[in-house]
């Protein structure tokens, strides 16, 4: 069987920024709910998904927040949108698949612990993380574990990883901590970009084992000695910009993987949440009922 884990939060996002103003008949705000639904449904309406898990983040901050007080806050998410994510539990819930909602952990931590937990048992084909996130690019192992972009229709296996971003899947986070993170606040190392970052990473694999002067480094770099010079300077911000970079791995899922299997959405939740928000037209839409 193959596994389908997605992630809610920036399903969320993609909707509201993509889509037009939706209004429920009480005025409420709903376009990213219902572009959750849009988007969830038709993953349940192909053949091959048959084991479903949404992680959302219910809190904006965590745990990296007090690590690094500039990562992301959520002090740009509008009002509007924020309102909408106890909705999209409730749309996930109705539609009968399993969810995780985040609060000290994010949204990345439950969907990375969930594929590492569930790709270890026999009866797993695949485990698939419905996000176009860097971050989870770190989990890609081999073709067991792939991060899918659905609005690009990307699948990135460890050789996509590795073609795209120059450095294998475990170097993820070192690169993330060198490069930075626009989406997320973290500011990088100064001069390092993604092309010096990866060569010295595939070579050396991690931050700690890049010599700490240029002259040791046995590839060739443009800029290599103000590369060197920025790194020794701020190695401490490379370790703690990795340490925000690397999704935690224990996140108690508490779900076996039977627990994940689409029964199919409720004949009676569903269809009364579509015509509160006034998106009846989604109502008849999911293949399957319970």
């Amino acid at each position: 069987m193959k596994v389908h884990l997605v992630d809610g939060t920036y399903e969320l996002f993609r909707a509201h920024f993509g889509q037009p103003e939706r209004l429920a008949p009480d005025g409420m705000h709903v376009s990213a709910v219902r572009g959750l639904i849009t988007t969830l449904v038709s993953l349940l309406n192909e053949p091959d998904v048959t084991h479903i898990a949404v992680a959302f983040d219910s809190s904006i901050k965590s745990f990296r927040n007090d690590l690094l007080p500039t990562y992301k806050d959520g002090s740009d998410t509008p009002p509007e949108l924020e309102m909408q994510f106890p909705l999209a539990e409730r749309a996930v819930d109705a539609l009968g698949i399993l969810s995780w909602p985040m609060h000290e952990f994010e949204a990345d931590d439950a969907l990375a612990s969930a594929a590492l937990l569930y790709s270890s048992q026999d009866n797993v084909e695949q485990v698939i993380i419905c996000s176009p996130d860097k971050d989870l690019c770190q989990m890609v192992d081999g073709d067991t574990i792939v991060c899918l972009d659905r609005k690009n229709n990307v699948i990135l296996n460890e050789t996509g990883v590795l073609d795209k971003f120059g450095v294998l899947p475990a170097s993820i986070p070192d690169y993330l901590g060198l490069v930075g993170d626009a989406a997320d606040n973290i500011p990088g190392i100064p001069k390092w970009g993604t092309k010096s970052s990866s060569i010295l990473l595939y070579r050396y694999g991690c931050i700690e084992e890049i010599p700490i002067s240029h002259e040791l480094w046995d590839v060739s770099v443009r800029g290599a000695a103000s590369l060197s010079s920025s790194l020794e300077s701020n190695r401490s911000n490379a370790y703690l910009y990795r340490e925000i970079a690397t999704v935690h791995k224990k996140v108690s899922v508490n779900k076996s993987v039977s627990e994940l299997e689409w029964q199919g959405a409720s004949k009676t939740l569903f269809p009364a949440l579509c015509r509160e928000l006034g998106l009846g037209n989604l109502s008849t839409r999911p293949r399957r009922w319970q």
